[in-house]
């Protein structure tokens, strides 16, 4: 009742190593989660059973750098944490991707201040940015999607004049649409 009924007995299978390789690598992504803000909880929601991310192969969150190969920072980083992302970000085995989720991740979000980090793709490289205060599940779940068509792709990652990776920055469009607020915002008016 498996692939063995399928495939006649002297059946022979061809394929390219290349092909072979992208699709266990996407077939195991092993996410290390960098979660400081909101967008935590969100990642959370996306790993539970109603998003269920083990569908796409991302099943083990790992909290051990040296085991993961896809870093997802979700919320604000602070300048004080920035070294720890760093040295988390280096210790992670290659071929490693990066997700920007947010867009306190992204860009700094609403905290335009000295102590926060106005976007990690300066001190990392980052493969996609997954927009949204904070994004939905489903959001993340088509960032992941889009690190696996990289993988997918030959002779990932790509090396850039250096020999070191060059990020991707594919950035993923929004899901919803911005509604108007109930009430008018007035300010300085009474």
């Amino acid at each position: 009742m498996g692939l063995e009924t399928a495939l006649p007995i002297d059946g022979v299978l061809t394929t390219q190593l290349q092909k072979v390789i992208n699709w266990s690598r996407r077939s195991a992504i092993w996410p290390m989660p960098f979660a400081t803000a909101c967008c935590g909880i969100e990642l959370m929601a996306t790993a539970a059973s109603r998003y269920d991310l083990s569908r796409f192969g991302a099943e083990v969150m790992r909290f051990s750098p040296r085991q993961a190969d896809l870093m997802i920072v979700a919320g604000r980083v602070a300048v004080k944490m920035l070294p720890v992302l760093q040295r988390i970000y280096q210790q992670m085995t290659e071929p490693k991707w990066c997700i920007s989720m947010g867009a306190c991740a992204s860009t700094g979000g609403v905290f335009d201040t000295y102590a926060v980090v106005q976007g990690v793709d300066q001190f990392i490289p980052v493969d996609v940015y997954v927009p949204g205060c904070p994004p939905r599940p489903e959001q993340l779940i088509e960032g992941v999607m889009a690190i696996q068509r990289i993988i997918d792709e030959d002779r990932i990652p790509p090396k850039g004049p250096d020999g070191k990776r060059m990020p991707l920055q594919i950035a993923i469009p929004p899901t919803h649409r911005v509604r108007p607020q109930p009430m008018p915002l007035t300010v300085g008016q009474s």
